[in-house]
């Protein structure tokens, strides 16, 4: 019987698979971000890269699925694998409610798949880490230690906290839809946001576990906007960003490698006012001034820090974020984030 606020009874993110013509950029960066290359799947070029509960996938395959993808898209997240009770009763759900079976794809990592936001793979993953059982995690049962570990220090970032999808204008719904039927997601945050040129909107997802969020953005008007640049370059709809959240958003920057980890430029002026809006935020505000990060509180004494890489796979960039008792998006950051793509579009000649 299927519980219908979770009809796939879904458990959270456990991978995301990445597929590039550039595995050595994608492989420095994931250092840089603090992530350690450890093992390696059995019988497959797929190297596992590991902090926390982040886990990377990094496939290398010469023939297949993922190296077709990359073919279409450039570097890409091609896959994720999600957490489920039951991978079979997962898929089977998922195809009778109308997701398509990937099953039949050529050389697709080990597990039941369906499709997703543009022809990517959504896998089901029962073998996770779950309090009092003893199943095995995938990377004990269907991975290997490689020779020459590459261990880095721990940046800090814990979890994937959302991850956000571009679709083509007028779409929006349709792939709403799609994560509503299929897997119970629900609507949390819709937003129409302006900028001083472009424009989207937005609509927030919030997966039936609890664990993850999807908000989907289309653009809205002339297309120059980011959005329609991200379909123009990647080639199609797909994973935009993932954010990984952190318990300390200043002590992870200070850890990164900015050789290959840059970040958004941030106005100045908006420093003069955030703190004034924002009064009670415990951290150094001269060094999340510094930093240049964001700040944004949906209520009194609570309040989230957020950065965001500039494009780093192809469109793809990557969102850190820090959560005081606060679950929003900052959406009081909005304008200046906006402002901010803009001005880093004009910077490179797009707008």
């Amino acid at each position: 019987m299927t519980d219908n606020k979770n009809p796939l009874k879904l458990c959270g993110i456990e991978f995301t698979e990445y597929a590039t013509p550039d595995s050595d950029f994608m492989e420095k960066a994931f250092y840089g971000f603090g992530f350690s290359k450890t093992k390696k799947m059995k019988g497959r070029d797929v190297e596992y890269f590991n902090q926390n509960d982040i886990h990377f996938l990094l496939n290398k395959e010469k023939a297949g699925f993922s190296k077709e993808f990359a073919k279409s898209h450039g570097p890409a997240i091609c896959s994720m694998g999600w957490r489920v009770e039951d991978a079979n009763f997962a898929f089977n759900e998922a195809v009778k409610r109308g997701a398509k079976s990937a099953e039949n794809e050529a050389n697709k990592l080990p597990y039941p798949a369906i499709f997703g936001i543009g022809d990517s793979l959504i896998y089901f993953i029962e073998n996770f880490a779950k309090t009092g059982t003893n199943k095995g995690l995938i990377y004990d049962t269907d991975f290997e230690d490689i020779a020459e570990p590459v261990i880095v220090e721990d940046k800090g970032f814990l979890a994937v906290d959302h991850l956000t999808n571009n679709v083509y204008q007028g779409t929006m719904h349709k792939w709403a839809d799609f994560y509503k039927d299929v897997f119970g997601f629900t609507e949390v945050r819709y937003f129409d946001i302006k900028g001083v040129k472009t424009a989207l909107i937005s609509y927030a997802l919030a997966s039936p576990c609890g664990k993850f969020c999807i908000p989907i953005n289309e653009g809205k008007g002339s297309k120059d906007n980011q959005i329609d640049e991200y379909l123009n370059e990647y080639n199609g709809p797909g994973v935009q960003h993932l954010a990984f959240i952190t318990d300390d958003l200043v002590g992870s920057l200070d850890k990164l490698d900015r050789s290959i980890v840059d970040t958004l430029n941030i106005v100045p002026e908006y420093y003069d006012e955030i703190f004034d809006r924002v009064p009670w935020v415990k951290e150094d505000k001269a060094r999340i001034k510094e930093h240049q990060i964001l700040v944004d509180s949906q209520s009194e004494d609570s309040y989230l820090l957020q950065i965001f890489t500039k494009n780093l796979f192809g469109p793809i960039f990557i969102e850190m974020i820090q959560r005081v008792d606060d679950q929003g998006f900052g959406e009081g950051n909005f304008s200046t984030l906006f402002k901010s793509i803009e001005l880093n579009q004009m910077e490179r000649g797009v707008l």
